[in-house]
């Protein structure tokens, strides 16, 4: 039976084998926050539920099952986030933590209702892509900024990474998705990256770090 912990679980689980293939109980430990015995204890009624196979000194790995159930349970997180940002007014900073809340809710038809409510949408707010009903995800072709070369016109679409923190800071420089901008040169010293902002008078230097979690569409 599910419970809110287990699919917490399922949930890292997914985004780590993502990351590496190769996950070890002291990656889930890291990752969870919590010590490796609980961890250990926790795979184990993970595993009576044929979620996760797992044999010792053996990568930890998603059953087709596990991996439907962590891939649904990011549906509707991301569901929520749009849920949040488009009709209740909630900036792309704000929506992780509540949808962590909200994506435990398991009547299903309150995500079909949402989901048709935002006109099936295939991303969330930071660009993510949204699984299906099925817990399918189509992927996306998007290259990272940092690869861009100089003399490029792209559009952000998606971010590799979206804490709290990151997303104040591209609140700051006015970045969202959807901006568009020029790559003018890219530093050699410390492939910091010059751009020009569509909506901006002067260009700004984004830092080697900032430029590597910004996905683009080339235009």
């Amino acid at each position: 039976m599910a419970t809110n912990v287990k699919e917490n679980y399922l949930k890292a689980i997914f985004y780590l084998d993502k990351e590496d293939p190769n996950i070890s109980l002291s990656d889930l430990s890291k990752e969870m926050g919590v010590s490796i015995p609980t961890v250990n204890s926790m795979v184990k009624r993970l595993q009576e539920e044929k979620w996760v196979v797992y044999q010792k000194y053996k990568p930890l790995k998603l059953t087709a099952k596990g991996r439907k159930t962590a891939a649904l349970i990011i549906r509707k997180h991301r569901l929520t986030e749009m849920f949040l940002e488009k009709f209740m007014g909630f900036g792309w900073e704000e929506v992780h933590d509540i949808a962590e809340e909200i994506e435990h809710v398991r009547i299903e038809k309150f995500f079909d209702r949402m989901d048709e409510l935002l006109g099936f949408p295939a991303m969330d707010p930071h660009g993510s892509p949204i699984p299906d009903k099925d817990g399918n995800i189509k992927p996306r072709d998007f290259k990272v900024l940092s690869d861009i070369e100089a003399g490029k016109v792209v559009r952000i679409s998606a971010l590799k990474e979206s804490s709290q923190e990151f997303l104040h800071y591209l609140n700051r420089q006015q970045i969202k998705l959807g901006t568009v901008m020029e790559v003018i040169r890219i530093e050699e010293f410390d492939k910091s990256v010059q751009v020009q902002l569509k909506e901006q008078p002067n260009p700004m230097v984004l830092s080697a770090d900032v430029s590597s979690r910004l996905l683009v569409d080339i235009l």
